[in-house]
């Protein structure tokens, strides 16, 4: 099982920060993936698991690819590279 971690700084509220994921947010629900909001921390159920956890400087998104992962094809470095892309996009926006 493969583990992505990415950490990105922000300079903005866990309000703010949770209204610029929306984006971020729709690119797991098109692969299947949900998220359970509690607070300022998510989990993520599906074909991968995991967490996004909002801080007050930055924003932690850990993916674990299982099996199910693994067997569609989903290259690890691939998924960490646009996760990177896609949080500083959300972060950039407001």
């Amino acid at each position: 099982m493969s583990t992505i971690k990415v950490v990105e700084p922000h300079q903005k509220s866990v309000d703010q920060v949770k209204a610029g994921l929306s984006q971020f947010e729709e690119m797991f629900k098109k692969y299947g993936v949900k998220l359970a909001w509690n607070g300022a921390k998510a989990s993520l159920n599906g074909p991968v698991s995991g967490s996004i956890a909002v801080g007050t400087s930055d924003i932690a998104v850990e993916i674990k690819l299982g099996m199910l992962a693994k067997m569609a094809g989903i290259d690890a470095s691939k998924l960490e590279n646009s996760i990177r892309k896609r949080l500083k996009a959300a972060l950039s926006e407001q």
